[in-house]
């Protein structure tokens, strides 16, 4: 019997979490996806559900660990890479360090909050008991056109007046 197809190219993941990111838009969410890849399949999907769940910490990097932790059976994720359309916030990536995560994927920065080398860098913090391999800039281009194209709608539907959404972020 042949051996199940394993994968390790960081496009192919950043992509499916980029159709995690279109289902937040979907929803009017703030569109990040994200999944966790193990022994090269991946183990857990999210996209943001803050708006959804009524929940600050509803981010996709967030309830994805938790979905992987569930799929592992253990809060440990050291042999677990994640792949994320965005930069972690340091609230994201506190959790990431505190699970393990081998290796953190993003595709674009966010200089003004990001915390994995944008505004700070917890994942690789000297002090801390672990860090987190880094690689930024996967089909970035396509990540940022996601969150700047939400954005825009979000902006015009503002001016017009058909904005229900109160308190939306700005990229």
């Amino acid at each position: 019997m042949d051996e199940p197809l394993i994968i390790t190219n960081d496009d192919h993941f950043m992509r499916e979490a980029l159709r995690q990111a279109v289902k937040a838009a979907k929803q009017d969410e703030v569109p990040i996806g994200a999944v966790i890849v193990h022994d090269g399949r991946v183990i857990a999907r999210a996209w943001n559900q803050v708006e959804t769940l009524k929940d600050a910490t509803a981010h996709a990097e967030m309830i994805a660990l938790t979905q992987a932790q569930s799929s592992l059976g253990d809060w440990r994720l050291n042999e677990c890479d994640l792949y994320v359309t965005k930069e972690p916030c340091p609230m994201c990536a506190g959790a990431i360090m505190h699970c393990r995560v081998r290796r953190v994927i993003f595709g674009c920065p966010d200089t003004k909050g990001g915390a994995a080398g944008g505004f700070w860098n917890l994942l690789q913090a000297p002090n801390l008991n672990h860090r987190s391999e880094i690689t930024s800039g996967v089909l970035g281009d396509d990540c940022v056109m996601i969150l700047k194209s939400f954005f825009k709608e979000a902006r015009e539907r503002k001016a017009t007046g058909a904005d229900h959404k109160k308190g939306s972020a700005e990229l």
